[in-house]
């Protein structure tokens, strides 16, 4: 059946490519439009925003101006970013005009495909919302995406942390918004429990597109966005107990690091009577009596807080503050506190301003709150293995967007080792060599305590490198900035959603604004600016010299490694990591004998015959591990090099 199956498929085509095929009679009507748009005045085309709402306005319907907005809109973003939508970039716009969701490859360009829709739908005047998954990705797509919006008369807002109530009513009043899922939710939460209706921010739930929509819609579906308020003080009791607990001795504790618990022992619960009872803070003489329950809560939280928590690895002090750390990725989480007293704890054990403990007002999961849309899309690199439940939860179909040009992977068998020893000396000798030819690395790993071993067998090799996690959050973008230089190497958490460009060489403008950032305007400052962007260039083809690029994931944590093979030109974006948190090691290897032509399928040029040599050659940083994938027990680290010497 299953061979019957194949063939069929070779024959007629897969469902994914019947479903698409559906799509390219209106590509060709856009692009016979091309033409004549292009030869329309600034204003001209600027007007024919105006145009489409008018037609809106006398009965038209959205699907009948696609063709025309989305030429508009490619004309649009020629003039202004220099980019030209490419005929898949097309379909994957009619996809999520149409509720859906896009299934794009990494460097595919989606922030660009997501105009299309975004303006067509904009056109009626009740707002569209794109939701990212953090500020800085926000902020970005606002400005970058907002020249095209601008250009053709339309209004962009973007909702960040900080803002008031009078700065977010007037983003939302915006045709097109970006923010966060989670201001999003919150603002909704907030809205629901404001006592008249102008003083709400939200003016509706009409059309939303999300990126990274497996993150938010299958993996952070059921998370609860809570609002809460303060209770009764207790701090001083949090901070009296907390001084007993290091006083423990290992027998006093059993401690169950699976389950993430830890109880007392018989010896134990001797011992904090006595002391808590010496100290007045016992009703009685047995700690578990009835009117001492609140003691108890406040034992067991701050016996959690010190045996079970660590520094710099589950939270950081950061401005005297305990700021929960993303396990995945590394990332700090401002605002979010454990609940049950936990958080309060942790304040007690470093020390820091013990904040009240709270009581929940309001609350709603990113599940129930996307469903408010009336018309809901996403996109993603990888959605196909959650297809059904987008389907039966959302019911938003998943299809496959085929690449600009064919894809030259070569994926190899893994390669086993016995012991977690042996891989982490087989990574690193791989980044030993990498480095030793001039190659630019980025391992990442999906913890911290992960980057900090890897960290530390680099620094007993000689290995000179930087660790991009939580504790550096605020080197984060100076780190990143120079991951492609030559011989660099860069540890980092996971990678998810970061949505950030590495340039092979270095990035031109980061330099700019560290080095130059007390020179004035003028020439001066114009020479020293010449002077790095030739060092940048310089360093780029020393890089890509060898005309053979080298690309590794390894693993941080079993013992499976992979080697994958690939053709591509050493200019393009990396290819995209497997998504598997499943332990495997990697490397792919990319041969320059394939036509350069390949780095156009990744970034988008204004003329289709760009030459490849003036498209910029980067490093995107790869997407998290699929639900399927990340149902292994294990974490891994990946490393992509971008090019190596022979």
């Amino acid at each position: 059946m299953l061979g019957l199956r194949s063939i069929a498929a070779k024959i007629f085509g897969t469902t994914n490519d019947r479903k698409v095929s559906k799509y390219k009679g209106r590509v060709a009507e856009i692009n016979a439009l091309e033409d004549q748009l292009s030869r329309l005045s600034d204003a001209d085309l600027k007007a024919r925003t105006a145009e489409f709402r008018q037609q809106l306005a006398n009965g038209a319907d959205l699907d009948s101006l696609l063709v025309p907005a989305f030429a508009t809109v490619r004309e649009a973003a020629k003039r202004t970013l220099g980019q030209r939508h490419f005929d898949v970039q097309l379909i994957g716009g009619m996809v999520l005009n149409e509720g859906s969701i896009s299934e794009m490859k990494t460097g595919e360009g989606k922030t660009l495909v997501s105009t299309l829709p975004v303006y067509l739908n904009a056109l009626e005047g009740k707002g569209v919302h794109v939701v990212t998954v953090n500020d800085y990705l926000a902020r970005r797509d606002a400005a970058w995406m907002g020249e095209i919006y601008s250009f053709l008369g339309m209004k962009t807002g973007v909702i960040v942390h900080g803002l008031n109530d009078t700065q977010r009513r007037q983003m939302y009043a915006c045709d097109i918004t970006y923010a966060t899922n989670n201001e999003l939710g919150f603002d909704y939460l907030r809205d629901n429990m404001k006592y008249h209706l102008e003083e709400m921010v939200q003016r509706g739930h009409h059309f939303a597109i999300v990126d990274e929509v497996d993150s938010i819609l299958v993996d952070e579906a059921r998370t609860p966005l809570i609002i809460s308020g303060p209770v009764d003080d207790k701090s001083d009791l949090y901070n009296a107990i907390d001084k007993y607990i290091p006083e423990l001795a290992p027998e006093d504790y059993e401690l169950d690091e699976k389950q993430r618990s830890c109880t007392l022992t018989e010896k134990g619960n001797e011992h904090l009577e006595q002391v808590l009872g010496g100290a007045g803070l016992l009703k009685g003489s047995n700690l578990y009596d009835a009117e001492n329950v609140t003691v108890v809560h406040h034992v067991q939280q701050a016996l959690r807080a010190h045996k079970l928590f660590q520094r710099d690895k589950d939270y950081i002090v950061h401005d005297n503050q305990v700021v929960i750390i993303d396990e995945f990725t590394g990332r700090m989480m401002p605002g979010r506190r454990y609940s049950e007293g936990l958080h309060q704890a942790l304040e007690a054990k470093e020390h820091a301003q013990i904040q009240p403990e709270n009581v929940t007002l309001a609350s709603i999961t990113f599940q129930n709150y996307f469903r408010l849309y009336r018309k809901l899309a996403g996109m993603t690199g990888t959605a196909s293995t959650e297809a059904d439940e987008f389907m039966d939860i959302y019911k938003l179909e998943v299809l496959d967007i085929p690449t600009n040009l064919p894809v030259a992977r070569k994926d190899e068998d893994d390669e086993v080792y016995r012991t977690a020893r042996e891989k982490y000396a087989a990574i690193i000798e791989t980044i030993k060599e990498s480095s030793g030819r001039g190659q630019p690395s980025l391992v990442g790993t999906t913890s911290i305590e992960k980057s900090e071993v890897l960290s530390g067998l680099l620094k007993a090799a000689g290995v000179p490198h930087n660790v991009l996690n939580a504790r550096y959050h605020e080197q984060e973008a100076e780190i990143i900035a120079q991951a492609g230089v030559p011989g660099a190497v860069t540890i980092a958490t996971n990678m998810a959603g970061r949505g950030t460009d590495i340039k092979l060489g270095g990035n031109l403008e980061m330099r700019v604004a560290a080095e130059l950032k007390d020179l004035p305007q003028g020439t001066e400052r114009d020479r020293r600016t010449a002077a790095i962007k030739a060092e940048i260039e310089a360093n780029k083809q020393k890089v890509l010299a060898p005309a053979v690029s080298s690309s590794s994931a390894l693993n941080a944590t079993k013992a499976v490694a992979s080697t994958i093979s690939c053709a591509a030109a050493p200019a393009a974006r990396a290819i995209p990591a497997s998504r598997a948190s499943i332990c495997r090691s990697r490397t792919i290897s990319c041969a320059s004998s394939v036509p350069s032509a390949w780095t156009r399928c990744c970034r988008n040029s204004a003329s289709r015959k760009a030459k490849p040599s003036s498209i910029p050659g980067s490093t995107r940083r790869s997407r998290k591990p699929s639900k399927k994938s990340r149902r292994a027990t294990s974490t891994s680290a990946r490393t992509f090099s971008s090019s190596t010497t022979s």
